[in-house]
């Protein structure tokens, strides 16, 4: 907690961002958690650098990890980004993942970590820069386009059908929780998808007093909820993102960079809603409920926070190192689950809060562009 505490405050010199890059340069080896060039999440409108007159840059590697055991499991990525001459940039990261080390309880009958137990997915991303900054005017900020496409993406969507089959078969039976899981859900068998994010990059570097900064804002379309690690959103929608960072020069040509950010997520992933009902539906089936006297329940996701420091080299820099605390989900809602003392007490069915437990997660970043 002391960890914690050190960088909210240290965080609290930036305003309500997510870019923690230094002002005086293009950080062009700082990698976000899915490898583009960028904040610990968000992107910028900058890419990897390529040497004067040079089409191809050094490649720059990354390595993510972000602490959310309790339910979700670690999430670790590894990055290799390449940029092409100052205009452009791919890359692929693959993220890795632990399982999480919730048990299935009275209370979480489901066993919540078991929405994540998959090994990771594949991630893939693109940037051109549209507009450099200072074109016209040292006010002219840099615009880039960018998109990211994620693989073998099994996480909670995916992952819903089976356990719901499985926790509803004390109501109805085996073959009764499968022909109801599969009316609900269309399958009994885990799924992976793949989502995808296409954005829009606005970055201003200020690198003159009174404060210098680097100030983040982007949009991005997407069908993936908290990237993909909260599984398919509903719909291909539209959030915004944003970044400020403030340089504070610690010597010999290091600076550290106190920040703060935000990521708009959707609201809600593909049977999430649906799992959260799926044993009233299992109980109406069985004649023991009427849902008129039940209401649906259904999840929020928050909009993802983040307070971070990033360490790095003032001019030219070869390597970053990020640490910072996020607030990715609590509380989202609630589920219905069968009541284990039924009949004897209570009613058929009963309510639990779904408690993801990872309102306050640490997270760190390493960058390095030979």
């Amino acid at each position: 907690m002391k960890i914690k505490n050190f960088l909210a405050r240290a965080a609290a010199f930036a305003a309500f961002a997510i870019s923690p890059l230094v002002c005086c340069t293009a950080t062009a080896q700082h990698l976000t958690l899915e490898g583009q060039t960028g904040g610990f999440l968000t992107p910028t409108a900058y890419v990897v650098y390529s040497a004067k007159n040079k089409v191809f840059s050094h490649p720059a590697v990354g390595f993510h990890f972000i602490n959310t055991s309790a339910v979700i499991g670690n999430v670790e990525t590894f990055s290799i980004t390449e940029g092409f001459a100052n205009r452009a940039e791919i890359g692929y990261t693959r993220s890795v993942h632990q399982f999480g080390n919730q048990p299935k309880t009275t209370a979480t009958p489901l066993g919540l970590s078991e929405l994540w137990h998959f090994n990771g997915m594949n991630v893939f991303h693109g940037k051109v820069v549209a507009i450099k900054e200072g074109t016209g005017g040292q006010w002219v900020p840099g615009i880039a386009v960018g998109g990211v496409f994620r693989t073998n993406d099994r996480f909670v969507s995916g992952a819903i059908p089976p356990l719901a089959a499985a926790n509803l078969a004390s109501m109805l039976g085996p073959t009764g929780a499968a022909a109801l899981t599969t009316q609900i859900f269309g399958t009994t068998k885990t799924k992976s998808y793949t989502n995808g994010d296409v954005y829009i990059a606005v970055s201003k570097t200020w690198a003159k007093k009174p404060v210098p900064f680097l100030a983040n804002v982007g949009w991005k379309a997407t069908n993936a909820t908290i990237f993909g690690i909260g599984g398919q959103s509903t719909r291909f929608g539209g959030a915004f993102f944003g970044g400020l960072g403030i340089p504070l020069p610690l010597g010999h040509g290091i600076v550290a960079v106190p920040s703060a950010g935000f990521t708009q997520e959707p609201r809600t992933a593909v049977n999430l809603n649906k799992m959260l009902n799926a044993a009233l539906y299992a109980c109406e089936a069985a004649s023991l409920c009427n849902p008129a006297n039940y209401p649906l329940m259904t999840a929020h996701l928050p909009t993802t926070l983040d307070y971070a420091v990033r360490v790095t080299q003032r001019d030219n820099p070869h390597f970053s190192f990020d640490i910072g605390v996020g607030q990715v989900a609590g509380k989202i809602g609630s589920i219905y689950v069968p009541n284990p003392y039924y009949p004897a007490v209570g009613p058929p069915v009963v309510t639990t809060p779904v408690n993801l437990d990872a309102r306050s997660v640490v997270g760190m970043g390493l960058s390095y562009r030979y």
